[in-house]
């Protein structure tokens, strides 16, 4: 595989979003969530070069197939992760893609194009950003005390009114990067409700090669099947920079799934 060529696709659509960038009508979609001409630019660009590149491997993406491909290898594609940011003007958005192989992640990319940061995982040789390797020490000399919460997951808060909660909290609108803040020592946890495949595939690997605990609150990723249709599947997870501080937030967790 040539994964220069992948930077140079990423690249090519980093530049269009960044022209893009505050910019752009929005129109929404089925699911109440925002969509731009530039997140369908995006997807097909991304789509049709991964293609190209790897010719014979499947591509599900977040505005196309979301059918988990039937070849052994595949690539799983969010052109535009956060893109009520990107529409409003907040510089705070990625691009995703990743490579699976056996069912798992085996090759991510998170690309954040305005702040010019490009973090790759590498399933068993680790993580870097912009070229440079990252490590657990890394994270742990970052000394957060911060949690992420998405939109819906914040709902805890309401569940649990009699507990404070164990944390400062941050909402930035951006699920991989959410959970990606864990990896990077931003966050010391990140807690999302409804992650689809295409906003955890990428941080997902990199959580795994920085050693952080990911808790699958209810369906497992890995445990997709050929041709299964993703489109209405939600992953809720719980990760954190430790099993201590798992463990600290996991009733947090369980309480996300209260009826």
């Amino acid at each position: 595989m040539q994964v220069n060529e992948v930077h140079k696709l990423l690249d090519c659509v980093a530049q269009r979003q960044c022209k893009d960038f505050g910019n752009i009508l929005t129109d929404v979609k089925a699911d109440g969530t925002l969509i731009t001409e530039c997140d369908r630019w995006s997807d097909a660009t991304l789509v049709n070069g991964l293609q190209r590149i790897c010719p014979g491997e499947g591509v599900l993406s977040e505005e196309g197939s979301k059918l988990v491909p039937t070849t052994s290898a595949f690539w799983v594609v969010d052109p535009l992760d956060g893109t009520t940011n990107f529409a409003a003007g907040i510089p705070h958005w990625a691009i995703s893609v990743a490579r699976f192989e056996g069912g798992l992640p085996a090759l991510a990319f998170l690309d954040l194009p305005l702040l010019k940061k490009r973090i790759v995982a590498i399933r068993g040789q680790g993580v870097w950003v912009n070229n440079q390797q990252i490590t657990v020490e890394t994270r742990n000399s970052a000394n957060s005390a911060c949690v992420s919460l998405c939109s819906r997951s914040i709902r805890v808060l309401q569940r649990r009114a009699d507990q404070p909660f164990p944390g400062k909290i941050r909402l930035l609108g951006v699920s991989s990067l959410n959970m990606v803040g864990v990896a990077t020592g931003q966050t010391v946890a990140a807690l999302e409700a409804t992650p689809k495949i295409w906003d955890l595939a990428s941080a997902w690997l990199i959580l795994s090669e920085l050693n952080c605990p990911i808790h699958w609150l209810e369906a497992d990723p890995s445990m997709l099947l050929p041709s299964q249709d993703l489109a209405a599947v939600d992953f809720p997870v719980l990760t954190a920079s430790s099993s201590k501080e798992l463990d600290r937030l996991l009733p947090w967790g369980h309480a996300l799934l209260e009826a």
